[in-house]
């Protein structure tokens, strides 16, 4: 039943007054309507908290990546990586940080100034680095050149034959020197009677041409260019490279494990015949995609899908981007597995919702509770003021039975004038939320009988002689004399 409030007011009270001519005062709001607005406004509340934490936690993060050194294939991969990131709009973007090469790398990510960084294996890795994925794997090639006029000498065709020679190393890195001497003491060959040369990538033709060394080392992917030029170098003028095999390459990987026993495949490096004309067996070690340890499991579980998902992408420019691998996530692993990688490797990655779920639930839960609370807490309040109006109620049904019984016209009177500020209470109760619209529909009912009886009674009394009014009033007032 819909309560008119303007049937309230329309009806005459005190003194004939018509109240239905006056302005009509502003319709109260039903406290089912205040309840209502209330609990939208939660539901609104918890709706952009939730979208708000879904953007604070979606929003594109950008990683620092130390890479080097300059013009090395790591660094264009890299380069190729952070703008194929940002062509995908991808969650995870990269800003990469050159340094001088894989060593200066590791200490980057040691001193915490980069979130990745790409490093060679069978370096000290940073004790708060955790790997990624596998970049790729370099191989070791050995080989002779035999010598030419005055430099010419006994063809070396072993590793162990290397003592009182001239090794070459192609690259600036101490790394490289540091492989040949752990190859040198596996053959029980003291490197101090070895004499070690470095080259830069570039000045390694020369370097060859000019006979300055008898035997060269290059460690890099079995594709490398850099290895394949020296050794077509070595080739020009009829010169023959001899490869050398490092047959204990098995031992090399077990004693020391950032090694592994590995193979050159017959002709991989071209030429008529073949360079090398057989297998030759050597060893590998990897460059590892690393991650600060205490970079967030989702933020790297994301990378590393990202980093599959766009490794396709990358082949026509960098072949042996077919090779990316992912970590060894077995717990005896040379470089532990960032968590977020191996939950990306064993499928265990999780979304959003499976990370949040129970934060989102428990605060719908709390929201709830809190909501209850308050309501009940309101009720409370307005506990006083409720019991209040009921008695007043009570009060207005009482005025009907006695102004049934009225014998005067200004008893009442008095009573609609009492009625009039019980109605005031009412609706002030009502505005305030005190009261709902059902009880305001029962004190209408009770106020239309009060108003019925006040107009049925002052019917009657009007009807009777003037004397019996006036000895009527006399009775009266003797009465409260």
């Amino acid at each position: 039943m819909k309560l008119s409030l303007k049937r309230l007011f329309g009806r005459s009270m005190t003194g004939g007054l018509d109240l239905a001519e006056a302005p009509s005062p502003p319709s109260p709001r039903s406290a089912a309507r205040k309840t209502a607005l209330v609990s939208l406004a939660l539901v609104l509340a918890v709706i952009g908290a939730l979208a708000g934490g879904y953007y604070f936690a979606m929003r594109p993060v950008t990683l620092k990546i130390a890479v080097g050194p300059a013009n090395s294939d790591d660094v264009k991969v890299v380069q190729a990586l952070t703008q194929a990131f940002a062509q995908n709009k991808s969650y995870v973007r990269l800003r990469p940080i050159q340094t001088d090469g894989a060593t200066a790398s590791a200490e980057t990510i040691a001193e915490s100034k980069a979130d990745l960084a790409i490093v060679r294996g069978d370096l000290d890795v940073p004790k708060n680095a955790q790997a990624v994925a596998t970049l790729r794997k370099n191989v070791v090639v050995l080989w002779s050149v035999p010598g030419k006029g005055k430099k010419k000498g006994a063809k070396i065709t072993k590793v162990s034959q290397l003592a009182g020679h001239r090794v070459g190393v192609v690259g600036k890195t101490q790394a490289n020197v540091n492989l040949l001497k752990v190859i040198l003491q596996q053959y029980g060959i003291d490197p101090a009677k070895v004499e070690i040369v470095q080259f830069p990538a570039s000045e390694v033709a020369e370097a060859i041409k000019a006979q300055k060394a008898d035997v060269y080392l290059a460690a890099g992917p079995v594709n490398s260019k850099i290895t394949a030029d020296a050794i077509a170098a070595s080739a020009k003028d009829g010169g023959t490279p001899t490869f050398l095999a490092i047959d204990s390459a098995d031992a090399i990987a077990q004693n020391h494990p950032v090694y592994e026993a590995s193979e050159i495949p017959a002709g991989t490096y071209g030429g008529s015949p073949d360079r090398p004309d057989d297998e030759v067996k050597t060893i590998s070690f990897s460059h590892h995609v690393v991650a600060r340890k205490g970079l967030s499991e989702t933020t790297v579980a994301a990378f590393t899908r990202q980093l599959f998902a766009v490794r396709q992408q990358l082949l026509t420019d960098f072949p042996q981007a077919a090779k990316i691998e992912t970590p060894d996530t077995d717990k005896d692993a040379v470089i532990p597995v960032h968590p977020g990688a191996a939950a990306f490797v064993d499928g265990e990655e999780k979304t959003f919702l499976d990370k949040y779920s129970d934060f989102i639930w428990w605060g719908l839960m709390a929201l709830s509770a809190t909501g209850s609370i308050g309501a009940w807490f309101a009720g409370y309040l307005k506990k006083d003021e409720r019991d209040n109006n009921s008695h007043l109620r009570d009060r207005l049904l009482d005025m009907i039975a006695v102004a049934r019984k009225s014998e005067a016209a200004d008893e009442l009177d008095q009573m609609q004038a009492e009625a009039d500020e019980i109605l005031r209470d009412t609706l002030r109760c009502y505005d305030h939320g005190a009261i709902e619209e059902a009880a305001l529909t029962a004190f209408n009912i009770v106020l239309d009988q009060f108003h019925a009886a006040v107009a049925d009674r002052k019917a009657v009394l009007f009807s009777l002689p003037q004397n019996l009014q006036r000895a009527g009033a006399q009775f009266r007032a003797a009465g409260n004399a």
